[in-house]
């Protein structure tokens, strides 16, 4: 199923990028949307319920949108994927959606932890040290980890990137029994 969904994510980030205007804004709106789905039982029952009028579950579309004042590229999406029998899986569509932009864009996720939390300043500079390595614009969040001792460790995707001080002693501990 993920497959599946991770293909409209793909068409509607290609899309979207290829819009170049307002790429904040769909990501938003569509987390709108998205809530409103999650949130509203009898929304879900209509759109999803196949005896429902496929005509008036776009006027409800329309009306939805209108009152999101959205965009007309993110109608004709949720139009799609109400087309499809695929408007139940936005709640799964929206994070493959927010991953494949963000790959398209060149931004990594890196999941930071420490045993305190960094300044901005210190911030700034992994920062930047990750965008060398990467390539790519670094979006980080952090988290403080106090059985680190010291230092950093640094998720991005597989790649774990450990400079913490509990590593560094691991590392050395292994060293000295391959010895």
């Amino acid at each position: 199923m993920a497959a599946v969904l991770g293909r409209y994510a793909r068409a509607f980030a290609e899309v979207v990028v290829r819009q170049r205007d307002g790429i904040e804004k769909t990501v938003a709106e569509l987390e709108q949307v998205s809530v409103l789905m999650e949130s509203s039982r009898e929304l879900r029952n209509v759109l999803q319920n196949p005896a429902v009028d496929h005509e008036q579950k776009l006027k409800l579309l329309d009306a939805i949108i209108s009152r999101m004042d959205a965009s007309k590229l993110l109608r004709n999406f949720l139009a799609v994927l109400i087309d499809h029998r695929r408007i139940g899986s936005i709640g799964e569509i929206v994070p493959l959606f927010k991953q494949e932009l963000d790959r398209r864009m060149g931004i990594a996720e890196a999941r930071v932890s420490s045993v305190r939390a960094l300044t901005p300043e210190e911030r700034k500079a992994l920062q930047a040290q990750l965008s060398a390595m990467t390539g790519q614009t670094v979006r980080a969040t952090y988290s403080e980890d106090p059985s680190l001792l010291g230092g950093v460790v640094v998720r991005m995707g597989s790649t774990i990137y450990d400079g913490s001080v509990q590593g560094k002693l691991q590392k050395i501990r292994q060293q000295m029994t391959n010895s």
